[in-house]
């Protein structure tokens, strides 16, 4: 039924597509010898040549695609054996991962004479059809003939040397491996957790391509579990059609090397496969699933608690400081309503938050802490609004009910009211999402990986902690007797306060960089524009009695102009940015020493050099990472540690929120960045999971040196 859908889908893109009938694919029918004899096997190869772009199908197409089909025409006593596939090409995304071709291929296929065969002769014949795909996918199909002399010696055809090299791209036999698989848990529903695992095939990246079952799929994304010392463990999700959950399950464990692509043909238990207590044989995480409830509850709330102390809430701390000082002095019982206003803000900006989690694991992704950053337009979106909030404190415009076209988001964040309440818990949660906080990490990752409820719950106990002191001190107004009275000075305060918001601006400015590279500069020209007509807006439209129709037109083309002209024209921020699609994008690691990329390829082949390891998860727009983790790495005491250990540096840049990197925080019960781990000496030791930092690496030096003192123990 699959094969029939998926070919029904096939036919339905070849009716719509122009090209139907021009083939980007030429077939060539070649043997390996040009005189064989009686009793001989040849080779017979089938030769698909793509243009640039397009790809045929391995037998296993994936979640798309038909693999190409051979239907020979022999003549008596030549008999044609079952083809041998080289090793495809895996296409992402994930969730719809296809096994192709590109370029070329030559399928090989052993033909073998009888020895009754008579000298002559013989004509091979075979029709095959392939389906070529780029954007859209074209059904192809050729007539291929050859001859082959029968006679007394051997002798070889001019594409021996081609053969040869496509022998090699053939999957080895697994007899060189020790290879098993195991169900790690029951099924949810019509998925089932698979652990693969094999050793004895090197150093690399390990991956399993499955072949095909009309009763079950084994998808394509591939959580790669710690290695070591060549003992490779992967696993993969088997979605279950109808039957029993297979007892075998066949297909390729493919190990990218750094000179190619090895991969041994594998059945994995041929017995019913067992449940094993420890499939991954990771190290014990630092917080385990088993972790009580109330205790998380607690952690979400200490996390949230703390955020109020880390730099990337500041800002909106200063404005609400502003408000407390506004409305110390006011009736007690709208001051209480303002704080519940801000807590509701916070509350609402976290459960929306959740309601993302919960959306992009519905999808079948991985969700993370700060993944938003990973999106280029929600950036751009954030750089403008909290550049507004930095113009309105500098008194440049102001929002009145009658004036509501320009910068009603920057007025509420300084206005006082329930409405500036509001939004100030909306920008607060907005701004602590790139730190994190002791507490915050375990418990958040604890939540990612609960039933829908228990997210909800999590992320409302981290906003009541965020929200908590402003609540406190609303329903405590004694306690704001040290404030000073208002006066002349707020005014003063309120531009003040505008320099730490542009200061967070310039910051977000610098993350777009991460996407659009050197046309974020075109932004940096926007916003000036933007900061040129909201100051017009309010001298010559809000506090101006003359020309007011002029100002609102030149308001309108510099807006207009710096969309269409720039942000539209030259930075094309709602294209596909340049650098979304390089996953080999490198955090700034730390000074000081030698760092290179991550890969659990890279951390067993240190483990089995008996080095100690250190690996730093991080990400350009994560402050945490940059302003304590990053420093106390860099500082002199732990650089000399790390060369007097002889210790291997790793760096994991979650900048683009790369799904692999995800995997392994989750593994380690983390929902995002900063994550330092330590890998002892001895390879038998798990890893150490240092706590989150504190916004001060001096405090965070002390904790690293303690933990490389102990790897070597």
């Amino acid at each position: 039924m699959r094969c029939l859908l998926k070919l029904l889908a096939v036919l339905f893109l070849g009716c719509f597509t122009a090209s139907a009938l021009t083939a980007h694919t030429q077939a060539k029918l070649i043997l390996s010898l040009q005189t064989a004899r009686a009793g001989d096997s040849v080779l017979a190869g089938i030769h698909l040549q793509m243009e640039p772009a397009w790809h045929t199908y391995w037998k296993n197409s994936g979640a798309s695609g038909i693999p190409t089909t051979l239907a020979w025409t022999l003549p008596a006593g030549i008999k044609a054996g079952p083809v041998q596939w080289p090793v495809p090409e895996k296409l992402p995304p994930d969730d719809f991962t296809t096994y192709v071709y590109q370029n070329e291929v030559v399928l090989l296929v052993p033909l073998q004479i009888s020895p009754e065969a008579k000298a002559g002769v013989a004509g091979i014949k075979v029709h095959v059809e392939w389906l070529e795909c780029k954007e859209a996918c074209v059904p192809g199909s050729a007539d291929l003939l050859a001859s082959l002399n029968l006679g007394a010696e051997q002798a070889a055809s001019p594409d021996a040397p081609l053969f040869a090299a496509w022998q090699k791209r053939l999957p080895e036999s697994s007899s060189k491996l020790v290879a098993h698989a195991a169900w790690e848990k029951p099924a949810v529903g019509d998925l089932r957790p698979l652990v693969i695992e094999w050793s004895g095939a090197g150093i690399g990246e390990p991956d399993f391509y499955p072949l095909g079952s009309d009763a079950f799929e084994v998808q394509g994304e591939t959580e790669r579990l710690l290695s070591s010392g060549g003992l490779f463990r992967l696993r993969k999700q088997v979605k279950r059609f109808s039957g029993d959950w297979p007892a075998k399950i066949s297909g390729l464990l493919v190990l990218k090397t750094p000179t190619g692509i090895v991969a041994y043909e594998t059945d994995l238990s041929s017995a019913p496969l067992a449940p094993v207590a420890n499939p991954s044989a990771t190290p014990e995480p630092a917080v385990s699933l088993t972790q009580p409830l109330w205790k998380m509850l607690l952690y979400a709330f200490l996390g949230g608690l703390i955020l109020n102390a880390m730099p990337c809430v500041l800002p909106v701390i200063a404005l609400k400081i502003l408000g407390f000082v506004r409305e110390a002095r006011s009736d007690p019982r709208h001051v209480r309503k303002l704080g519940w206003v801000y807590a509701l803000g916070v509350l609402v900006s976290f459960l929306s938050l959740a309601g993302v989690v919960i959306a992009v694991q519905a999808a079948g992704h991985k969700a993370g802490w700060g993944m938003q950053f990973s999106n280029a337009q929600f950036t751009v979106g954030l750089t403008v609004l909290v550049t507004l909030v930095a113009l309105n404190l500098f008194g440049l415009f102001e929002v009145n009910p009658g004036s509501r076209v320009l910068g009603t988001a920057g007025n509420l964040a300084a206005q006082s009211g329930l409405a500036g309440a509001f939004f100030n818990g909306v920008l607060a949660t907005i701004l602590a999402t790139p730190c994190t906080a002791p507490f915050l990490g375990a418990a958040l990752g604890f939540a990612f990986a609960q039933p829908v409820p228990i997210i909800l719950l999590m992320f409302a106990a981290v906003a009541a902690g965020l929200a908590a002191p402003y609540v406190v001190l609303s329903w405590k107004p004694a306690w704001l007797r040290f404030l000073p009275k208002p006066g002349a000075w707020m005014e003063h305060f309120k531009i003040a306060m505008g320099f730490p918001m542009l200061a967070t601006a310039l910051w977000l400015l610098n993350l777009t960089t991460i996407h659009y590279g050197d046309r974020s500069w075109w932004l940096g020209i926007f916003l000036v524009m933007m900061s040129a007509a909201a100051w017009i807006w309010g001298t010559f439209v809000q506090r101006g009695s003359a020309q007011r129709g002029l100002a609102v037109v030149i308001v309108i083309l510099f807006m207009a102009g710096g969309y269409f002209g720039i942000l539209e024209a030259q930075l094309h921020w709602r294209s596909s940015p340049d650098s979304a699609s390089d996953t080999r994008v490198l955090a700034h690691a730390p000074e000081g020493y030698a760092w290179s990329p991550w890969s659990p390829e890279a951390v067993a082949k240190a483990r089995a050099e008996g080095r100690p390891v250190v690996v730093d998860f991080t990400a350009k727009w994560c402050l945490t990472c940059n302003l304590s983790v990053a420093p106390a790495f860099a500082s002199k005491s732990v650089v000399e540690q790390l060369q007097k250990l002889n210790a291997v540096a790793l760096v994991a840049d979650y900048t683009l929120y790369p799904a692999q990197i995800t995997a392994e925080l989750a593994r380690f019960q983390r929902s995002g960045v900063p994550l330092v781990l330590i890998y002892p000496r001895d390879s038998a030791k798990p890893p150490e999971v240092l706590p989150e930092p504190l916004p001060y690496p001096a405090s965070y030096i002390p904790v690293l040196l303690g933990a490389l003192e102990r790897a070597v123990r």
